[in-house]
Parts: C-alpha cells; sequence; structure tokens
C-alpha cells in the first residue's frame, strides 16, 4: 500500500504531462485557426463592404447567419462524432471550414455573403462542443478547468495575434488582380485543410488508442476516468436525446453561455470597425483591436487555474458576467477611443475568463451518456446569443448611428445569465442534484 500511495502520484503527473503535450497544443492550433476564419469577416468589412454594397445592417446579417446553421448542426456533429470518431471527425471539419472559409474571396454582394456564411456555419459547426466532449474523454474533472481555460486561450490569441496579421494583409491590394480582403481570406484559410489532414495523423480515438502512454499510464487513466469521483456532479445522467435536450440544467447552461459567448462573438466580428470609427487607419486599427485580446489570453488561463486550486465554479463563473454586464452598460456613457478601448479590455477579458469555470462546471454535471448532445446543446443554444448579439447590434447602428446601444441585447443577457449561476449555485443545488438526476 506504501508503494501505491508514492507511485500513484508520480504516475499522474507523467500521465497528464504526456495527456497536455500530445493533444492540447495541436488543438490550441486548430482552434485559432477556426476562430480567425470565423470572425476575419470583421477586418475584411474595413474594404469589403464597399467593395460588394453591404450596409451595416447587411454585415451584421451575414455575420449572425453563421450561427443558424453552426447551431443547426452542432448535435448531430457530436453524435456523429462518437459513432465515427474523434481523429477522422476533428479532420473532416477542418478540411470543410477550410475550403468554404477560401470561398469568402469571391462572394459579390449580400447573397453571396448571406450563403457563404450559412456554408461556414455548417462546416464548423461540433468543432467546438466535439473537442470539449473530447477533452472528457482524457482528462478527470478536477482538470477541466485549467484545460479547457488552456485550450479556449486560443480564442483571444486568435485576435491578438490575427488582428495585425489580418491588417497586414490588407495591405495586399492589388496583388494578381485581387483586393487585399479576398488575399486575406485565402490565406488564412489554408492552414485549416493541412491542420486536418495532420490531425488523422496526430489524435487518438480515445486512451485506449493512445500508443504514446505506457500500459501502466493506460490503466491508470482508465481507471481514474470510470472512478465515482469523476461523476460526482452529475445532475444530469444516461437518457433520451429528448430528455437531455429539455433538463433544466442543461437549458439554464444554454442561457448562461449565451450572454459571454454571444459577447465573444459579436466583439470579435464588430470590435474591428467599432475602433476604427474613431478615425483610426487600418493597421492602427489592427493594433489596438489586439491589445483587449492580449489581456484576456493572460488572465484566462489565471482565472482557470484558480477555478481548478479552489475547486469553485459557481463565483467564478458569476464575476466575469457580472463585469460583462456592466462594462457593455457602461459603453453607452463614452464617445473616446481611450475610455472605449478600457472598456473593451474589461469586457472582452470577461467573455474569456468565464469560459474555463463554466465548462467545467457543466460538464461536470453531464454523466458520460448525456455529454455528447449536453455539450452540443449548451453549445448551439448559448451561440443563438452569437447570431442575435451580431445582427440587433448592425440593425441598431444603422438606425441609431451608436456602436454602444448596440450592445445592450448583449449586456441583459448576460445579467440574466449570472443571476442564473447564483441561483442553480445555492447550498440547496447539491440536494437537488442528488435527488433528482435525469434517468
Amino acid at each position: 500500500m506504501a508503494a501505491t500511495s508514492v507511485t500513484t502520484p508520480s504516475l499522474e503527473r507523467a500521465t497528464m504531462r504526456q495527456i497536455i503535450w500530445r493533444i492540447v497544443p495541436f488543438l490550441m492550433v486548430c482552434y485559432f485557426i477556426a476562430f480567425v476564419d470565423r470572425v476575419n469577416a470583421g477586418f475584411a468589412a474595413l474594404q469589403m463592404n464597399q467593395d460588394i454594397g453591404l450596409s451595416q445592417s447587411a454585415f451584421g446579417l451575414g455575420g449572425g447567419l453563421f450561427y443558424i446553421t453552426y447551431v443547426l448542426c452542432e448535435i448531430p456533429s457530436n453524435l456523429a462524432m462518437e459513432k465515427v470518431g474523434a481523429r477522422l471527425w476533428i479532420a473532416r471539419i477542418l478540411v470543410t471550414w477550410g475550403i468554404v472559409s477560401a470561398c469568402m474571396a469571391f462572394v459579390v454582394g449580400p447573397y453571396s455573403f448571406y450563403a457563404v456564411r450559412l456554408l461556414l456555419g455548417a462546416a464548423e459547426a461540433g468543432f467546438f462542443p466535439g473537442v470539449i466532449l473530447y477533452l472528457t474523454y482524457w482528462f478527470p474533472p478536477e482538470y477541466r478547468g485549467r484545460i479547457v481555460a488552456i485550450f479556449m486561450v486560443a480564442i483571444p490569441i486568435s485576435s491578438f495575434l490575427g488582428s495585425p496579421i489580418s491588417a497586414a494583409l490588407l495591405q495586399t491590394d492589388g496583388w494578381l488582380g485581387l483586393r487585399g480582403w479576398q488575399w486575406m481570406f485565402i490565406l488564412e484559410a489554408a492552414p485549416a485543410v493541412l491542420l486536418g489532414f495532420a490531425a488523422l495523423f496526430v489524435l487518438p480515438n480515445r486512451p485506449a488508442d493512445a500508443r504514446f502512454l505506457t500500459p501502466e499510464q493506460r490503466a491508470w487513466l482508465l481507471q481514474r476516468l470510470a472512478s465515482p469521483s469523476a461523476t460526482r456532479k452529475q445532475a444530469v445522467g444516461h437518457a433520451s436525446l429528448w430528455k437531455v435536450m429539455s433538463n433544466k440544467y442543461v437549458l439554464a447552461a444554454s442561457l448562461i453561455y449565451a450572454g459571454a459567448s454571444g459577447a465573444s462573438q459579436c466583439l470579435s466580428l464588430w470590435q474591428p470597425q467599432i475602433i476604427k470609427s474613431f478615425g483610426l487607419t487600418n493597421m492602427q486599427t489592427g493594433l489596438l483591436n489586439s491589445i483587449p485580446f492580449g489581456i484576456a489570453s493572460v488572465l484566462m488561463i489565471i482565472w482557470g487555474r484558480s477555478s481548478d486550486r479552489t475547486d469553485e465554479r459557481m463565483w467564478h463563473t458569476a464575476i466575469p458576467l457580472a463585469l460583462l454586464a456592466a462594462s457593455l452598460t457602461v459603453a453607452v456613457f463614452t464617445n473616446s477611443l481611450l475610455p472605449t478601448i478600457l472598456i473593451l479590455c474589461v469586457a472582452v477579458t470577461a467573455t474569456y475568463i468565464v469560459k474555463g469555470p463554466f465548462w467545467a462546471l457543466s460538464t461536470e454535471w453531464l454523466s458520460a451518456g448525456a455529454a455528447a448532445a449536453g455539450i452540443a446543446q449548451i453549445n448551439a443554444m448559448g451561440n443563438i446569443g452569437g447570431f442575435v448579439g451580431t445582427s440587433l447590434l448592425g440593425v441598431i447602428k444603422d438606425a441609431t448611428g451608436s456602436y454602444p446601444l448596440g450592445l445592450m441585447p448583449l449586456a441583459v443577457i448576460s445579467a440574466a445569465g449570472c443571476l442564473l449561476v447564483l441561483i442553480l449555485g445555492r447550498g440547496s443545488r447539491a440536494a437537488a442534484i442528488a435527488a433528482h438526476p435525469v434517468h
């Protein structure tokens, strides 16, 4: 027994180190490219909108249409991944979204813009919830807050690094007869296709297939993932698809996520135009746009580690949502550049630091049998916030001339999500989870 107590910690450290270095950096690079391809329309808009005749409302609608097909295809995609296997399915997603993203270079008006955005949503659907599900195959619950935060830091990093890169690519204007925004779409889409083929060689389907682990490490991991501690907080057990989708915890998590997800997606797409509205050049816009995402990249990891270290999820989820709602509201009262950048730093940081604790909390509520549908449902319904926020901002901007007023719907959703986290996190929740699981 003494030998076990000595060897188990070292075995755990070695196993988790191997897993983290094998799969997390690769998935981060994939998500980095995914988000660049999803939101680079925000920088393209600095040239594209005038070239193809897009109004602010039309751009907002096209930006939001991405989330319609994204939402509709997410649950089927996650269920398909469980049947086909993570390696092949993630590779398929990467290749198809890379091809569709490159097609954005050839839109010629509002309707072709709408069509390609719809196709892009369908192509990318399933990647994020698929990865969250995939991480539950490899990491026990006590690791998930920091691991999800590390993985999702690819989002703010994509805007931190991608903003000046996208702005620089706009300067290729006229090369081989194409506009700068067209080259930006083509060149930023190519890595997704290459990563899709690489995924076939890098990603094992499950721990049982992991040749990079020793037999002892595989046995320890499988035993740990099957232990009672790995299912200690489940609110949604094995159930039919409909029961999972209609479960109150899944629905509540969807609304909670809608505020943070909607705001992060809306700001990623619209922030370059918000900053450019102060009369800056494209390159100045790119550099300033990267600042909030650089801050968020660092604090996201710190916040996720804090949540894991304290084993606390409720306040680590509620506080960022409160900051998000407050910062978006305060934005209405300023019309100068410096305060706007400071407000965006708080808002963007809040949208990202919430993600690690939130997904750790959500996946702890779900059993293995409910995880595929539950995670996809939460992300799909949460992304409706992306459609609502992105579309309404364009309409409100055209009607009022104000970007901050266009952010108000997201402030309301974020505040509602914060209250819901606090209600679910009250002491009586633990008893409710134990007494009323879904069967």
